[in-house]
Order: structure tokens, then sequence, then C-alpha cells
């Protein structure tokens, strides 16, 4: 009987996990049509693409694909009066997600701030625009 006792047990635990459907219920975030989803290629001094539009009030969401081996990068956008105040690191060959809901319309830069020997790496030319509409 006790085997019997112990896989009920175990079953109900698993039942009732996160993992596996239960616990707390998940947040839901805004339905997938919704979000504005673009891929920006992080590379040596370049981002590719360097702009894009975006309906303002809409959620992005930008995946940075850093292709870069061993530079390491970033995305920053200063511009805190529009709600735009992003600073994300891109760790060489690695992938990161930027997401946020632009509120004002316009046209942002985006930079990378980093600085090495040879100089600033947007004065290399790594920015890019992101108009808002």
């Amino acid at each position: 009987m006790r085997p019997f006792v112990f896989t009920l047990l175990l079953s109900a635990a698993l039942l009732l996990s996160p993992a596996y459907g239960g616990g707390q219920e998940p947040t839901p975030g805004p339905p997938a049509q919704d979000v504005q989803r673009f891929e920006i290629v992080v590379d040596s001094y370049s981002f590719k693409p360097d702009h894009i539009t975006v309906k303002a009030g809409k959620p992005v969401e930008i995946m940075l694909r850093s292709v870069a081996s061993i530079v390491p990068h970033n995305f920053s956008i200063d511009d805190p009066a529009s709600g735009l105040d992003i600073h994300k690191d891109v760790p060489p060959g690695k992938d990161v997600t930027v997401t946020f809901i632009p509120e004002k319309t316009g046209t942002f830069v985006f930079y990378c701030n980093k600085k090495g020997i040879f100089g600033a790496h947007i004065e290399k030319g790594m920015k890019g625009t992101i108009e808002v509409r």
C-alpha cells in the first residue's frame, strides 16, 4: 500500500506545480498581434537595420542579435521625457530582448555607448533611429 500512497502524493505535487500547469495562473500579456517585433543585428560598429518605425502606445519588442565575436555592445536610448530611457548590454554572440511602449511620437536615436581603445562606438557609426508615429 505504501508505493500507492507515494505515487498518489507525487502525482498530486506534480499536478499542482507551476511547471505542469498547476499553481498560479500566468499573467496575460498583450495579445501577440499587438506587439511590434523587430530583430536588429548588432555587429562591429553597426546596427542592421538602423531605422525602424513603430506605432505609439503599442508594445515594442526588439531582439538584439550580436554577431560580434569579442567586443561587447549595448543598446541605449536617452530620452526620458518621452519614456524612452533604455540601456541594455548585448554580450558578444548573445541575443538580448528589449521591450518598451513608446508613448510620444517623434524620431529617437538608439546607439551603443561603449568606448574602446579605438574610440566611442557611436563615433564609429554605431547608431540608428526609431521613428514613433
